[in-house]
């Protein structure tokens, strides 16, 4: 009999020599560095369709893209105008 899965269930994985959370939940599962937040998930609805290969290959496209930094807005300048030159 299985026992239905309710919460969030954490395990600790060793590979290749480097300690990883596995975080199995019933909105899917997520493997992180162990002390680390960010990690790959994955949802059980994209294991179930097909789409697991697709999704994890798009979070890691992601996580490679370089990061862009916020375009500024032109400062403007403001004119100068000498006062004493301009009367008559």
């Amino acid at each position: 009999m299985t026992t239905k899965l309710d919460g969030e269930l954490k395990r600790e994985l060793t590979i290749g020599g480097d300690a990883y959370t596995l975080v199995v939940s019933p909105e899917g599962l997520k493997l992180t560095e162990k002390g680390r937040r960010l990690g790959i998930g994955l949802a059980w609805k994209d294991v179930i369709s097909g789409d697991a290969a697709l999704a994890r290959a798009l979070q890691a496209s992601v996580a490679l893209a370089p990061r862009k930094q916020k375009a500024r807005a032109p400062t403007r300048k403001s004119k100068i105008v000498d006062i004493g030159t301009r009367r008559k």
